[in-house]
């Protein structure tokens, strides 16, 4: 994973303007790099893993009459500790976590930044109800468009979802650039004959918003 260069960052923005001149419709582009930290679920499952594995084999060494020197109940409780610890900083892992994590719970803290992000950049404070989100959050490979009410009541949520499905074909397959420009022109050509412009107008920055940390926690 990895965000986007400024030039990037710049050629997306320079797709936003040339679509928002035929549309009343103000598009924010959002790039998070995760949705959570997810710091429980390491601790989760290192305690999982811990609690059962030791106290299964020493069950099992007892069953089958093995002598082994860790079925003691206090050795037992020495290698969960031990086991436990290890685990909790292997499991935290980039390439490790992410298959620890429920896709549900991935895209639930999905859906919530995006839902978080519409409001934070105003999307919902548009002349005519007009702000249009397109959110991606990397590490989920997650992708959304919302819209506003003034978007909403002319075109059908289903719309989105041809575009939605290219672009995160897109973001899995390491072309979240790309996908960004080709997202902005396929809903620009949608706005442009659903919304078209009537004034010349401009109430929302183009470019694409990079998410850190602080904005996430």
């Amino acid at each position: 994973m990895s965000l986007l260069k400024e030039s990037e960052q710049r050629e997306v923005g320079e797709a936003i303007a040339r679509v928002e001149r035929d549309t009343d419709a103000e598009i924010v582009t959002v790039l998070a790099p995760r949705a959570d930290d997810y710091a429980y679920i390491p601790l989760l499952w290192a305690g999982l893993v811990a609690l059962i594995v030791p106290g299964a084999l020493a069950l099992l060494a007892g069953w089958f009459g093995l002598d082994v020197f860790w079925t003691g109940p206090w050795i037992v409780l020495l290698v969960q500790w031990a086991l436990f610890a290890v685990l909790a900083i292997v499991f935290r892992l980039p390439g490790i976590i992410t298959h620890l994590i429920p896709r549900h719970v991935r895209f639930w803290r999905a859906a919530n930044l995006a839902r978080r992000q519409f409001l934070e950049q105003n999307l919902h404070r548009t002349e005519a109800g007009t702000g249009v989100l397109i959110f991606v959050s990397e590490a989920e490979r997650y992708v959304e468009i919302l819209v506003d009410h003034g978007i909403s009541c002319r075109l059908d949520n289903a719309v989105w979802a041809e575009i939605v499905a290219d672009f995160t074909q897109k973001v899995r397959a390491g072309h979240t650039q790309k996908g960004f420009i080709d997202c902005v022109e396929a809903c620009g050509s949608l706005l442009k004959t659903h919304v078209p412009a009537t004034h010349e107008r401009d109430e929302l920055p183009n470019r694409l918003i990079v998410l850190d940390q602080s904005d996430i926690s």
